[in-house]
């Protein structure tokens, strides 16, 4: 959690730089150098303390001096400086889409807006649309932005509550030896954001537990200590509960307090009706108060005549009807993936070589690895021309001479740029052996026109899967406009895959989408959209997402053998083309 909290600064530093209006390249080195960091796959203070800082590109003598200083005392004289001269909590403000740091820093000289509740305020009152390079369309916009921001404060995404909890469930195992322990609530059902942290554990003394949890190196302060329940707050500001129950209740405590609420109403309906009741402490005959079960999860399900429920499906969506049925869907799983199709190198925007990147794909036990780099409209990404994608080709070619057991395949990430149209020709298209496809502008646009650009592109016979389709980032920019059940229909009859993009802030297709397109036959592909090794971890956001949609192995087309996943890849241009 280091690399996050040194890479928050160092972003913090590049928008106080660009708020001052600061040389460009200035904010992009900090900006480069947070990335880096929040990426790396080492603990930040190691790298320091083995003096490797500079190892890291993109960072120079200055911000690693920057960097020792704060890990050996805890502050930064430099940031202290920026925070003298301009309000630090402009910063939140540029956290509101809409409102980047010269906006921020218009606000505050013309306003004196300097917190959110200012801002509330000067847009209550209409002062935005009167200031220079405003106006009525950009003081909505804001006000949009403000709404999507209040909605999103106090919940944190499930890429970084996962590893959060994780580290704090292994630091509980490894000072107290417990067993039984696992996180619960949305975090345990993978939800896309997460308020509070839910931890259960089953022990006999609780005395020794709560005294590791109170201290560990995560808190920042405690609420509360008792007996059973004791609730800290992080330095990320998440509160944790942690309660420990007995062992005989560990199971029945765990389904309570996974949840969710809608389902937890509807399981215990239907134990009334079959003469039961369910509670955290186990599952009692109603006649006699016996208790029947509790120890295991699984007993409360079994003894109501139900499968087991997968805690990414508990959400009242039909999965209690599935399972007394006995025909819930066998989800995906991690172990399914055999590789993954929407990676990007060195060679546009990302941070590694093709090799490093097939290597780090490789040590995950992959089976293929498409490299998809932006194309040549897409600038601010360093997007490729077909003359570079040749000259990439060749690395390419050279992995898959001298390495076995991962085939990386030549893909590229294309534009659809504003009539629909791809923004490489199809002569280059050709010769790929991965077209991924994605709006990468316009898409405030309306709905008609979002939809028009995206069906020409999927009719384009080499496209075979588009990339983050909605285009939403949680919290930060809404879904854009359109009908899904139109989406879904095009992607069919073009035989084209859709995308869900593993990426933590991206998530998209949502749940909710992506199990109505394979209800319909569509082909789902789960990619992180990895700029760096590290990142591809992030398939396992993916994976949860794709369970929670009810996808099974046979709706993900990266589950697929090399040799099957070719052949569905050539269908498309064979089928469009009329061979």
């Amino acid at each position: 959690m280091r690399n996050q909290e040194v890479a928050k600064i160092l972003h913090d530093i590049a928008v106080l730089l660009d708020i001052k209006g600061e040389n460009r390249f200035r904010v992009v080195a900090y900006e480069e150098a947070a990335r880096r960091i929040e990426n790396w796959p080492e603990p930040i203070e190691e790298v320091w303390k083995s003096g490797r800082l500079e190892d890291i590109p993109g960072i120079g003598a200055s911000i690693a001096s920057k960097i020792a200083e704060y890990l050996a005392t805890g502050k930064m004289t430099y940031f202290e400086e920026l925070t003298r001269e301009i309000p630090p909590e402009l910063i939140e403000l540029t956290e509101i889409p809409g409102v980047g740091p010269k906006i921020a820093k218009l606000l505050y000289e013309q306003l004196g807006v300097r917190t959110i509740e200012d801002l509330e305020q000067a847009i209550r009152e209409k002062k935005l649309r009167n200031l220079p390079r405003l106006g009525l369309k950009s003081e909505e916009r804001i006000a949009k932005g403000l709404e999507m921001f209040r909605r999103k404060t106090g919940r944190m995404l499930l890429g970084q509550a996962l590893p959060l909890v994780e580290s704090i469930v292994a630091l509980l195992q490894e000072k107290t030896g417990i067993t039984k322990i696992s996180p619960a609530g949305s975090i345990r059902r993978m939800k896309e954001t997460i308020g509070d942290i839910d931890i259960l554990v089953a022990a006999r003394d609780p005395k020794p537990i709560m005294d590791a949890f109170t201290t560990l190196p995560q808190v920042r302060e405690v609420l509360a200590r008792g007996d059973t329940k004791s609730s800290i707050v992080t330095h990320e500001g998440i509160q944790v509960d942690l309660r420990v129950v007995e062992e005989e209740c560990f199971g029945a405590a765990l389904q309570y307090f996974t949840g969710s609420k809608a389902h937890n109403i509807k399981l215990r309906e239907i134990a009334l009706r079959k003469g039961f009741k369910v509670s955290e402490y186990g599952i009692f005959r109603l006649d006699t108060n016996e208790r029947v079960g509790g120890e295991r999860e699984e007993d409360i399900y079994e003894i109501l005549g139900m499968e087991w429920i997968p805690p990414e499906l508990r959400e009242d969506q039909g999965e209690i009807e599935c399972a007394l049925e006995k025909r819930l869907p066998v989800l995906v799983t991690m172990e399914d993936i055999q590789g993954d199709l929407h990676v990007h190198s060195h060679w546009s925007d990302g941070i590694a070589s093709i090799e490093e990147m097939a290597q780090a794909a490789k040590a995950r036990g992959y089976k293929y690895l498409a490299i998809c780099d932006h194309t040549q409209s897409l600038a601010v990404a360093s997007g490729l021309t077909p003359e570079e994608v040749h000259e990439r080709e060749k690395e390419i070619r050279r992995w898959n001479e001298k390495h076995a057991g991962l085939l990386v395949l030549n893909g590229v990430e294309a534009n659809i740029l504003s009539d629909g149209s791809i923004d490489f020709p199809d002569g280059e298209l050709l010769l790929l052996d991965v077209v991924v496809a994605g709006l990468h502008s316009g898409l405030t646009q309306k709905a008609e026109k979002i939809l028009m650009r995206l069906e020409r592109a999927m009719k384009n016979p080499y496209v075979q899967v588009i990339s983050h389709p909605t285009g939403r980032i949680i919290g930060r920019r809404d879904a854009s406009e359109m009908d899904i059940d139109v989406l879904i229909a095009m992607a069919k009859a073009t035989h084209t895959a859709l995308e869900i993009n593993a990426q933590p802030e991206r998530l998209d297709l949502r749940d909710i989408d992506a199990r109505r397109a394979a209800q319909s036959g569509v082909k789902i592909v789960i990619s992180t959209d990895a700029h760096d090794p590290g990142s591809l971890e992030y398939m396992r956001y993916g994976v949860a997402q794709a369970r929670r949609a009810w996808l099974r192995k046979e709706d993900v087309l990266n589950t697929l053998s090399p040799e099957e996943l070719l052949g569905f890849l050539a269908r498309k241009r064979k089928l469009l083309n009329g061979e």
